[in-house]
């Protein structure tokens, strides 16, 4: 599970995330990828996950929801802190394996983040 700190809580904060950030695809997910300007938020980069039911039924779509949490822990260190993230999965995501969920992460994250600069 990830901590509350990694966590984006408010609706607001899935919007301005997916409204002023860029976004990159792949086979599996979409990534959205906004930095933050406000210092009051503390923490580490934050992530927030949309799995909707085009995914698969509620057990393939929390299976989905927590190997991208688990792959969203192993990015907190690697990550700018004032970073906001939203991962929207993809109806392939609910068939994909562990790695290639994390390939497919990784290589939207390093898109969305080359197209920031």
């Amino acid at each position: 599970m990830l901590p509350t700190a990694h966590k984006l809580a408010s609706s607001g904060d899935f919007r301005w995330t997916m409204k002023t950030g860029t976004r990159a695809g792949s086979r599996t997910l979409v990534v959205y990828h906004a930095a933050r300007t406000e210092p009051v938020i503390t923490g580490g980069p934050r992530f927030g996950l949309i799995v909707s039911k085009a995914v698969g039924n509620a057990v393939i779509r929390h299976r989905t929801s927590r190997r991208l949490r688990h792959l969203c822990m192993g990015l907190v260190d690697k990550l700018d802190p004032a970073t906001d993230i939203v991962i929207r999965a993809l109806p392939g995501s609910g068939v994909a394996t562990s790695a290639e969920l994390n390939d497919d992460l990784t290589a939207a994250l390093g898109k969305a983040q080359r197209k920031t600069r």
